[in-house]
């Protein structure tokens, strides 16, 4: 299991944490024209700004086990979709361990009201504070920023992330009962005539509840096209599963993609975008589909387009 032992020291203020060094100036954080005028470009520049994705194969392996049809729901995998995540990723990528860090801060029943306490807003702000040395973090600000859409003032910036992300809102009928942060990489469980999973499009959040025993993986969503089968190397998985015995039945995950791309592309998406963004990250064709809630995330995650 992962060693959480240091994130208790997350939870205190941010002006007492250590950080990692800003990203290195021989990276290119500046959009182009070309990217400034066609958003779906920019897209495709955060994942080549994404120097912390971790490599299939060699930081972690997966194993896909059968493929199945959406509306099967027998369980097709006889195993876990992780074999193994390499632990250190999360002493050598800090924006790793502080995005897991968060994970369990929240009530995944969907309609309980959640409680935020003040080291818990700490932590918020020193997860943010963490990505923004990154360059998926620098070039969304620039792209932003040039676009008139936020301040050119970063720490402005960062206060809009930590709001557009972590702020609660009404969901289910209840108020102050869930974020976007908590719906879309940590998910939800509807409580309807029958329970759905809902939100949970997170690969790290999917690799620490499948550790836990929580996740029970059924198998890939056979993809539309022949010949488009998923392998261990493939990292835009559509899956099924059950998570605290509650099905899943259909979920795309970017797997292995670092936090603060995650993050940088889902809030492109939710100010530049519309609900459907149809976009190509390096191999992927990729639907970002965006639902907005008000000016909040409603929901954003990805969808394998084959």
């Amino acid at each position: 299991m992962v060693n959480m032992d240091h994130w208790q020291g997350y939870k205190r203020p941010p002006s007492e944490q250590e950080y990692s060094d800003e990203v290195g100036t021989g990276t290119s954080i500046e959009p182009s024209e070309e990217e400034l005028a066609d958003f779906l470009q920019a897209c495709n520049r955060l994942w080549q700004l994404d120097l912390n994705r971790l490599e299939p194969g060699k930081d972690y392996q997966i194993d896909c086990g059968e493929g199945k049809k959406v509306f099967q729901k027998e369980d097709m995998a006889e195993g876990s979709l992780f074999c193994y995540v390499d632990e250190d990723i999360f002493r050598t990528k800090p924006t790793f361990a502080r995005f897991c860090s968060l994970l369990d801060n929240y009530n995944p029943n969907a309609g309980c009201k959640e409680v935020v306490t003040s080291e818990e807003k700490q932590e918020q702000a020193a997860f943010i504070e963490e990505i923004s040395r990154t360059a998926p973090i620098k070039y969304l600000h620039k792209y932003l920023s040039r676009k008139g859409i936020v301040s050119e003032n970063y720490q402005d910036f960062k206060r809009m992330l930590t709001s557009l992300w972590f702020d609660l809102y009404g969901r289910g009928g209840t108020s102050g009962s869930s974020s976007a942060f908590e719906h879309v990489f940590v998910g939800e469980i509807k409580q309807h005539c029958e329970q759905e999973v809902s939100g949970f499009h997170n690969w790290l959040q999917f690799y620490l509840e499948e550790a836990k025993g929580c996740v029970d993986y059924h198998g890939y969503i056979l993809p539309r096209r022949r010949g488009e089968t998923p392998d261990s190397e493939t990292q835009l998985l559509t899956v099924q599963f059950e998570w605290n015995g509650v099905l899943k039945s259909v979920s795309s995950t970017l797997v292995g993609v670092s936090p603060e791309f995650e993050i940088a592309l889902y809030t492109l998406c939710f100010f530049v975008g519309g609900e459907d963004n149809y976009v190509q990250l390096g191999p992927y064709s990729v639907n970002i589909k965006c639902y907005r809630f008000g000016n909040k995330i409603g929901s954003v995650f990805p969808i394998a387009e084959c």
